[in-house]
């Protein structure tokens, strides 16, 4: 495969369910592009062999300090870039999570789709951030064959960082510069080309488990509550106080109070709750357990 195969992609196909979607009623538009969305799902599952791989070889890198880097273009690089910023409030990650998108910030909120073009930038990019082997680096392409995102991974090879692809198609272009190449072929779009729907969907859904599941590998979950919460709004500080109230099996005014007396974190509460020890016991805990809250339970 090369970079001049766009055509032939399955992703660029015009998809005969919908050739005349211009010409329906309403309804019946929108029950078709629901019937399309709905073979993402199917179509993830067939990666997760690998999206679990990528998960578990990502889990002990951030725990020795590295990071989680990804990095795109255009709708690709706005997922990873949405990914890596949520992470912060959800899982009260240092900023070891981050979505690097052609154009920087800007593009964002304004097309600048000309820059992925420049496999160079990709490598700039990179080379900005000291890229090394400890880091897991995460190339998000709905083509596989995104210039700016094979310079990047060109680069990564050069510096031994985990690669990992998520591509839409199969076989991708991204493919011979990974570790681990996510392909999750969706089909032809609702619009011949336009990536952001079923493309950007499944893409969105792998980043979702990529970063959930190291999250619950490095111990920011307690079965399925987020423990690590940064309760920076008063939507967070009422959600961390259920958190601890469901946790320890406390009354709503139990979980405030000792909420209050561990300075809001959360996980250090729940340790405090559960085994009854004061704060900064519960510190000491968490951080010889390596902030998993099974293991302080288990010891």
């Amino acid at each position: 495969m090369t970079l001049d195969d766009l055509p032939s992609l399955i992703t660029e196909q015009r998809n005969p369910a919908t050739a005349e979607i211009d010409r329906l009623p309403t309804p019946e538009m929108v029950r078709l592009m629901n019937a399309e969305d709905a073979k993402v799902a199917p179509a993830v599952a067939q990666a997760l062999p690998q999206i679990a791989q990528a998960i578990d070889a990502m889990a002990p890198r951030l725990q020795a300090g590295g990071r989680l880097i990804y990095i795109g273009a255009g709708t690709s690089g706005r997922l990873g870039a949405l990914d890596a910023v949520e992470c912060l409030p959800t899982f009260g990650t240092p900023p070891d999570v981050l979505g690097i998108i052609v154009g920087g910030e800007r593009a964002l909120a304004h097309s600048v789709e000309a820059s992925e073009d420049d496999p160079d930038q990709g490598r700039r990019d990179l080379a900005a951030l000291n890229v090394t082997a400890g880091d897991s680096l995460v190339g998000i392409s709905a083509s596989g064959r995104t210039p700016y995102v094979v310079g990047a991974l060109r680069y990564a090879r050069e510096h031994s960082p985990l690669a990992v692809s998520v591509t839409c198609n199969t076989p991708s272009l991204l493919d011979d510069w990974v570790d681990i190449a996510i392909n999750v072929p969706v089909g032809p779009e609702v619009l011949a080309g336009s990536t952001r729907l079923k493309a950007g969907t499944a893409q969105k859904m792998v980043l979702n488990m990529i970063s959930t599941g190291v999250m619950i590998r490095l111990g920011k979950t307690f079965g399925n509550l987020m423990v690590d919460v940064q309760p920076t709004n008063s939507k967070l500080r009422i959600r961390a106080r259920h958190i601890v109230q469901d946790a320890c099996g406390l009354s709503p005014e139990q979980a405030a109070a000792i909420l209050d007396e561990c300075d809001g974190e959360v996980k250090t509460a729940i340790v405090a709750g559960l085994i009854g020890v004061p704060p900064t016991e519960a510190r000491r805990r968490l951080m010889a357990a390596g902030g998993m809250i099974r293991q302080v339970l288990a010891a």
